[in-house]
C-alpha cells in the first residue's frame, strides 16, 4: 500500500508549541468538518459508501462514523481534562469499534448529525478557553502526556486526514 493512500495528507507532526494564530486555525478547521464531510458525502451511491479508500483500509461509511466516535471520545477527553488533575484516559479499539454492526450498516446521515452537533458544542468549548486551560494535559496510556493545545492539533489533522479518504472514493 503507498502511504498516499494511507496518509493523503501527510502524517501528523505537533510542533513543541503552537501559537494562539496557529491554534485559532486548528479550530477553525474542526468547526468547518462537519459541513466538509457532509459534502464530500452528498450523492455517494451505496457502492461508493461501502467501498474501502485503500486495500484492507474502511470503508467511507466506517470512515465517517469512526470520525463521530473518534471525535465524542476526544470531546469528552477535554472535558476531563479541564475538571481534573492529568486524568488516565480510557483508550478504545477503533479497529473493532469499525467492525461493529452500527458502523458497518448505519446510515451516514446518523454520524453526519452526530459530528454537526458536537462539533457544535467542541467547537465552543475550544474558542473559550484560556491559555492555561489550554496547557492542561491528560495521559494517554500509550501515547503517554498529552496537552490540549497539541490535541487540538491533532483533531484537525485527523478530521482532514479522513476528508482525503472520504474524497478518494467520492471525488
Amino acid at each position: 500500500m503507498t502511504d498516499h493512500l494511507r496518509f493523503p495528507v501527510g502524517q501528523y507532526e505537533a510542533p513543541a508549541k503552537p501559537d494562539a494564530e496557529t491554534i485559532a486555525a486548528w479550530i477553525d478547521d474542526i468547526a468547518r468538518l462537519p459541513q466538509l464531510v457532509r459534502a464530500a458525502v452528498q450523492g455517494a451511491s451505496e457502492t461508493q459508501l461501502d467501498t474501502p479508500y485503500r486495500p484492507g483500509g474502511w470503508t467511507v461509511r466506517q470512515v465517517v462514523h469512526h470520525m463521530a466516535d473518534s471525535h465524542m471520545n476526544s470531546f469528552i477527553r477535554f472535558k476531563l481534562a479541564l475538571t481534573e488533575e492529568v486524568p488516565v484516559i480510557k483508550p478504545y479499539r477503533e479497529e473493532r469499534w469499525a467492525e461493529l454492526p452500527d458502523t458497518r450498516q448505519a446510515p451516514v446521515a446518523l454520524s453526519l448529525a452526530l459530528l454537526d452537533a458536537l462539533h457544535e458544542r467542541w467547537v465552543l468549548l475550544l474558542r473559550g478557553l484560556s491559555d492555561e486551560e489550554l496547557a492542561r494535559e491528560f495521559r494517554h496510556p500509550d501515547s503517554g502526556i498529552i496537552r490540549l493545545d497539541q490535541n487540538i492539533g491533532l483533531y484537525a489533522w485527523h478530521g482532514r486526514h479522513h476528508l482525503a479518504h472520504i474524497r478518494l472514493i467520492t471525488g
